[in-house]
């Protein structure tokens, strides 16, 4: 009976932790492409190792053409988007493209990324209800960005993604200003501080915005972090280790029971 009760209370207090988390394995589809700013070629070198490492069957594409493949996406744990389809010349995804994605999420394929690859990628508005947010802007001029500092903090310690990761700085880079399902699990947030960023237009000062998050979409599970404008940002152990994390957790839809992550902002 002792053991009984230390096992629920351990449940109880760490509901997101009772189930292994691995891509070992797993199926990954990683497609990318768009944009060359977000450094989508230079993702997959870093990145398919590291999924290889861990033992993860990765197939990469350079197009959306292979959400038509029904079979292959029947098949896929995980997709990762590196995707950027804004101010590029790479073909935008299509009804029948995005048709193909949007099921096999539903299915319990899990859909992950980060920054523009993810929350830039379809002029869809069922996309981005899919991902939980859109990119709106990154405020300020490019000046301000070189010399700009903001810090992560984390929202939520307790999730498997974000336990025992400690807040950290990123530097000379694009702090994003998004528009956000306000039912994501929000796992990290970051302040908006600098005076001069749109001053006559919308004052932001003083504002928090969700950075990094995850949600269901039907069976599967999504996965969104807004940082990784530039490569380096993944050399932050921090940040890296919540991006594997959450590529590790958006693979167990197919394997796992349903989290509930409702967080309603507004519920009296």
């Amino acid at each position: 009976m002792k053991i009984f009760r230390i096992l629920i209370l351990t449940l109880f207090l760490f509901p997101y932790q009772q189930f292994s988390q691995s891509l070992n394995g797993k199926k990954v589809i990683y497609v990318y492409g768009g944009m060359d700013g977000h450094w989508p070629k230079e993702s997959v070198d870093f990145f398919v190792p590291l999924l290889e490492k861990e033992g993860a069957i990765v197939k990469v594409f350079n197009n959306f053409s292979i959400y038509e493949d029904k079979q292959l996406m029947k098949e896929a744990d995980l997709i990762i988007q590196v995707f950027t389809d804004a101010y590029s010349s790479d073909p935008r995804m299509n009804d029948k493209q995005f048709e193909g994605l949007r099921n096999a999420i539903i299915n319990g394929t899990g859909f992950a990324g980060w920054h523009g690859g993810l929350a830039d990628s379809s002029p869809y508005p069922l996309y981005h209800f899919i991902v939980g947010g859109d990119f709106v802007s990154h405020p300020g001029e490019l000046e301000d960005m070189k010399t700009a500092e903001y810090e992560i903090k984390i929202y939520d310690s307790l999730d498997y993604i974000t336990n025992g990761v400690s807040n950290f700085k990123i530097t000379n880079s694009e702090q994003y200003y998004m528009m956000i399902d306000p039912n994501v699990k929000v796992l990290a947030v970051s302040e908006f501080k600098l005076n001069n960023w749109q001053p006559n237009e919308n004052e932001i000062k003083g504002s928090f915005m969700p950075m990094i998050w995850k949600k269901n979409y039907g069976r599967g599970r999504v996965f969104y972090n807004s940082i990784g404008h530039y490569k380096r940002e993944f050399e932050i152990p921090e940040a890296l280790t919540i991006q594997m994390r959450g590529f590790r957790w958006a693979s167990e839809g197919k394997y796992h029971t349903k989290e509930n992550l409702i967080s309603p902002v507004y519920k009296k």
